[in-house]
This record gives C-alpha cells, sequence and structure tokens, in this order.
C-alpha cells in the first residue's frame, strides 16, 4: 500500500513539471505553397518580357507597326486593272518578207532581191551557162576569160590538138563567135619542169606552140583572124605552187580571153 502511494506521489509530482510535446498544427500553410506559385509564375512572366524585348524596338520582335503607303497616282482605280497584271504587246519580229513588204521612198525604184552581178549580165549575151564543166569562166568588167587545161587538149610535151581538145573547141565555138567586135587572145601556158626537145627547145616554145594551135584551129572554124591573137608565156604566170605536182598541173593550161575593144584600140 506504501509503494501504491509513493507511485501516485510521484506521477503527481512529474505531471507539474512535464511539458506536453505536441507540435501546434498551422491552419495557414496553402498560403507558403500560393504565395510560391505566384512568385514563379512572376519570374517567368519577367524573363519571357526580357526575352521579347519592348513592343516597337529595332529588333523587329515587338508588336509590329503599321505604314500606310500613299496611293500611286499612276495606278487605275478599276478593279480589274488591279487584280489582272499588264500584259506587253509582242515586238514586231522583222524578217526578209516584212523588209521587201516596206515601200519604197518616194522617186527612189526599189532594188532587185536577187540582182545580176555587173560582169555575169555584161556577157549575158554569150549564154556563158552553156559552154560545159571542161572550161573554167572568170567574167570581168572589160573581159572574160575561159581556161582550159592542157591535159583536155594536148598529149604531153606535145603542141598538136588531141580529138578531145577538138570537141572542147567546139563547144566554145558559139561562144566565142556571138560577138564579132570581141577581140580574141589566146595564151599558152606550162609548168616550171624544165623540156629540150629538137622541136621544142623550151617552156617558151611549147607554149606559143600550144596557143598558135588553138588560134589556127579557131579561125578555120570561122573566127576572123583579124579578132584573134597568140602568145606563149611558158611558167611566168603560175595559178599555184610550183612545188607539187598538183598544183603545177593547174599551171598547165590555155586561156582564151574575150576583150572589148577600147576606143582607137
Amino acid at each position: 500500500m506504501q509503494q501504491a502511494a509513493r507511485g501516485k506521489a510521484a506521477g503527481r509530482r512529474y505531471s507539474r513539471w512535464h511539458l506536453e510535446t505536441t507540435v501546434p498544427v498551422e491552419e495557414d500553410g496553402w498560403l507558403l505553397t500560393y504565395l510560391d506559385v505566384i512568385t514563379l509564375m512572376l519570374v517567368m512572366m519577367v524573363v519571357m518580357l526580357s526575352v521579347a524585348g519592348p513592343p516597337g524596338d529595332a529588333t523587329g520582335k515587338g508588336e509590329p507597326t503599321t505604314t500606310t503607303m500613299p496611293p500611286d497616282p499612276l495606278a487605275t482605280t478599276t478593279p480589274a486593272s488591279v487584280q489582272s497584271p499588264s500584259i506587253l504587246p509582242p515586238l514586231p519580229v522583222t524578217t526578209a518578207s516584212t523588209q521587201s513588204a516596206t515601200p519604197a521612198p518616194p522617186g527612189k525604184e526599189p532594188e532587185s532581191e536577187t540582182p545580176q552581178a555587173p560582169a555575169e549580165e555584161a556577157w549575158a549575151s554569150l549564154k556563158l551557162d552553156q559552154i560545159g564543166e571542161n572550161v573554167a569562166i572568170t567574167p570581168g568588167e572589160d573581159s572574160v576569160r575561159f581556161r582550159i587545161s592542157n591535159e583536155l587538149l594536148f598529149g604531153s610535151g606535145d603542141a598538136n590538138l588531141s580529138n578531145g581538145g577538138n570537141g572542147v573547141l567546139q563547144k566554145l565555138l558559139p561562144t566565142l563567135l556571138a560577138d564579132p567586135e570581141l577581140r580574141l587572145v589566146v595564151e599558152g601556158h606550162t609548168d616550171n619542169i624544165p623540156i629540150q626537145t629538137t622541136r621544142y627547145p623550151s617552156n617558151w616554145e611549147l607554149s606559143t606552140g600550144r596557143a598558135a594551135s588553138v588560134a589556127r584551129y579557131l579561125i578555120e572554124h570561122g573566127v576572123p583572124p583579124q579578132r584573134v591573137q597568140a602568145s606563149g608565156y611558158a611558167d611566168t604566170r603560175p595559178l599555184g605552187s610550183k612545188e607539187n605536182p598538183v598544183d603545177r598541173a593547174i599551171n598547165r593550161r590555155v586561156e582564151l580571153v574575150l576583150e572589148k575593144t577600147k576606143p582607137g584600140g
């Protein structure tokens, strides 16, 4: 009994000096969380505004400014002209037909589209296109020249006309007889290969003999002798080089020249 009494007495002493350790509960704790959220949102807004910059700054990141351009005085006010772009007309293309269609100025006759060369027109009466392909023709202002290769007229080293040469000259006769007022010059030409025979000691005799043979044939077939002149030039008037066989063959030739008679000649 005494022990129980002592325990009660000790308990009363403990309860007198002992404080309860219970932690008080704060009823307004949600305000702290709310303030934290508000603070975080303010910080985010400040950061976003600092990145965006002030409105209307030089970087163009702010609100765009609207500028009104003055109206163009040359622009039309009709809706159709504003909506549809203007189309330029195509440039005119000048062709030969349009040029020929252009009327000539007064007092000037239009020129022919394909005028005939003066030299060819002067010798049109000779009918040069009917001579054949064995004769090279060179018309000039005061003369027309007919060039015939020696191989068509003579044998090698000979001045006697061959049968083929007679045929070439026969086709040329109508042209040579067409105008009796023209003088006929027969020229003989050789290459630079020397020749030395009993009949032709040099190319001078050979070229002159060939020119004389052609002149004699023409006279025998109707060309008046007073119109004919024969000359030999050896290798002094070459047409090509003297160094290769092809050019030497070109140099060997007979040329017949029809010349207009000069006054007093």
